[in-house]
């Protein structure tokens, strides 16, 4: 009796991508798509460009006393609508995915959902915070230029500047967050960047109508209200939390929302 033979041939299971490895591949993926540097461009052209005009229009006023608020809050107001940029690229990082299918090949490649998560929001925030506070300190140096020449320039010592300047980082690298954060929730462009938007703008401004106690807590506690104050020298409202603490509050919102995407992203299909 002859006895058969038999080939055994041993499949080796594909090595997981370490976290430097899924980080380069975000990396790549964040600045490959022509929505990323139009983002950018258009967050500094917001940022420094209207910060530059707004105080070159306002200087002469500023110095006769003929407008009612503050100096140091014009030095970053092209912030304001810079958020839309960072709200847009924040909304872009988890929803073109969905949109294109390249979500299922990203989890294919990288089957652990909370890595992924982790170097998407690294990129995110590390560049957003580096593009806000460049833009900041730009819109710093146009905007004091022509405060300067009317007298009443602000110093880079002066109280607030540098947390101002600085902050802008931090404010528009939360707001991004936020945005992928809802964008992970409800995996559709348009929606995720109704929902932040709308939760900024209109929302963080119509709270303010709410009668008593009632309106004046909301509007200090909507996260556009309480995170953007730290991007400011000072505020043209007085009404809201302090710096710092304000921040705290738009950070720990931030949390909250980005803990219920995470948990929706890794219980549910792509």
């Amino acid at each position: 009796m002859t006895m058969g033979t038999h080939a055994w041939t041993r499949t080796e299971a594909p090595a997981r991508p370490g976290p430097t490895a899924v980080l380069r591949a975000e990396w790549v993926k964040f600045w490959t798509v022509r929505s990323t540097p139009w983002s950018f461009a258009a967050l500094f052209v917001l940022g420094a460009g209207l910060t530059t005009l707004i105080c070159a229009l306002v200087a002469g006023d500023l110095a006769r006393g003929e407008v009612g608020e503050p100096v140091g809050a014009f030095l970053t107001w092209g912030l304001v609508l810079a958020q839309v940029a960072a709200v847009v690229l924040g909304t872009l990082t988890v929803t073109s995915e969905y949109g294109t299918g390249m979500i299922r090949a990203t989890l294919t490649a990288t089957p652990r959902r909370g890595a992924v998560l982790v170097a998407k929001a690294v990129v995110l925030t590390s560049t957003l915070f580096v593009a806000g506070t460049v833009t900041a300190v730009a819109g710093y140096l146009g905007g004091n230029w022509f405060l300067d020449r009317e007298g009443i320039g602000v110093a880079v010592t002066d109280d607030g500047v540098l947390r101002a300047l600085v902050g802008s980082g931090l404010y528009l690298a939360g707001l991004g967050l936020l945005a992928a954060a809802v964008g992970l929730l409800v995996r559709h462009t348009a929606a995720a960047l109704s929902i932040v938007l709308g939760l900024v703008f209109v929302v963080g401004t119509m709270v303010g109508l709410l009668p008593g106690a009632w309106g004046e807590w909301a509007t200090k506690l909507m996260p556009g209200n309480a995170g953007g104050r730290v991007a400011a020298v000072e505020s043209f409202g007085p009404l809201l939390l302090d710096p710092w603490t304000g921040f705290a509050v738009f950070l720990a919102e931030v949390a909250v929302v980005l803990a219920v995407g995470a948990l929706v992203f890794t219980r549910r299909d792509a």
